[in-house]
């Protein structure tokens, strides 16, 4: 069994040990420092002696290093070096995270955490309910003030009876065997975790949350960064909101009423742009040729639902409809109810004349169109087309 020496001293980057297996790309070693990911974070990379550690895992109960092309034997000793820089961002980042679900937690019991992904490039953590901007601005306000008083980090072993297991955050069901890892931010947070943390929260330098999403039924993501990152990227934002503010002739502390009255203006606008184009199709006179009904037009739109709808009613009807959105960009839709009409082919060659795509099947064709200035030419090749068919 691998002496896993990080689980006693996260900051151990340089050690020497031996060769114990090998299978493959795949060696095993006396002792590691290299963390073989869990908890969220992602493993460890470096060297071992001059040879690239690119992953590793736990294989069974055992830890395994990836090294493609290496050339060692069982029982060479070795020298190795964990990437420090990378290491020393993971360290900081999930220590980011304990703090930042503590503290969102302390606003809302009901927060469960449901995924953590701690990498250099990105630190999230999912959890099951939707959180306001505002709790989630209180939170990164505690955490800040957590960083800036510089408490310490311990780590520390229980088993799953002691009685000071009911002070730790932790989800049994997940954990193996009895013997229980435990960070604890002083004054702050007791969680089980079996990851790498750093001493002192000050290393952290600052957090910043900047974006959350929506991932379904799985929750929300919510997305941080540590130490410079945070700074630039709360800079930058505020630039950006700066900037918005500036352009909606809003100020800052009026700002979130100006979007929302601007917003609620959209969707009145276009819940009337939709009406109004339901009514123009419904008063299109259409072309006959041969007894055959051609209903065609151009229409401003935000939503191609209303056109796809009204194509297919006159499919439906065993008439003809080529209809163009217009906004920024061109959307043609088209459907057809006779069987003397491809729609398939007619669409893509009409708009392939333009630069556009499309696709679709004999009844029903959709196409786009960057250039929204050709409009009246594609209809009119379009119904070229389709008279041309017909006769």
């Amino acid at each position: 069994m691998t002496n896993e020496l990080f689980r006693s001293d996260s900051y151990i980057s340089k050690f020497e040990t031996r060769i114990t297996a090998i299978d493959g790309d795949y060696i095993t070693l006396e002792s590691t420092a290299f963390y073989p990911g869990g908890g969220g974070q992602i493993c460890d990379t470096g060297k071992i002696n001059n040879f690239n550690v690119t992953e590793v895992k736990y294989k069974n109960t055992e830890i395994v290093h990836k090294i493609p092309g290496h050339k060692f034997a069982i029982g060479d000793a070795v020298q190795c070096s964990i990437d420090w820089d990378r290491r020393y961002e993971l360290m900081k980042g999930h220590t980011a995270e304990h703090l930042l679900f503590n503290a969102l937690q302390r606003q809302d019991t009901d927060i469960v955490i449901v995924k953590i992904f701690i990498s250099p490039e990105d630190k999230y953590l999912v959890v099951n309910k939707d959180v306001s901007w505002d709790k989630i601005a209180n939170a990164v306000e505690f955490v800040n003030r957590v960083i800036e008083e510089n408490r310490n980090v311990f780590k520390t072993t229980i088993t799953k009876d002691e009685p000071s297991i009911e002070d730790v955050r932790i989800n049994l069901d997940r954990i193996k065997g009895d013997r229980i890892s435990v960070i604890e931010i002083d004054g702050v947070d007791k969680a089980a975790c079996c990851g790498t943390h750093v001493m002192k929260t000050s290393e952290i330098c600052a957090l910043f949350v900047n974006k959350k999403t929506s991932v379904g039924n799985k929750g929300f993501e919510i997305h941080f960064k540590i130490g410079k990152d945070a700074i630039i990227s709360s800079m930058s934002l505020a630039t950006s909101c700066l900037s918005v503010i500036e352009c909606l002739g809003s100020k800052p502390e009026n700002i979130v009423k100006t979007v929302t009255n601007v917003k609620k203006e959209l969707e009145f606008l276009k819940k009337q742009l939709k009406m109004s184009v339901s009514t123009s199709i419904k008063m299109l006179v259409p072309k006959i040729i041969d007894e055959y009904k051609i209903y065609s037009g151009i229409f401003p739109v935000s939503d191609n639902s209303i056109l796809t709808k009204a194509a297919d009613a006159c499919k439906k009807e065993g008439n003809i409809a080529v209809f163009i959105g217009k906004g920024n960009s061109l959307t043609i839709i088209m459907a057809s109810g006779n069987p003397k009409i491809e729609c398939k082919s007619i669409c893509l060659d009409c708009v392939s004349m333009y630069g556009g795509h499309g696709g679709g099947c004999s009844d029903f064709a959709q196409g786009g169109v960057q250039d929204i200035f050709v409009a009246d030419d594609l209809l009119k090749n379009i119904l070229s087309r389709i008279e041309s068919s017909l006769r």
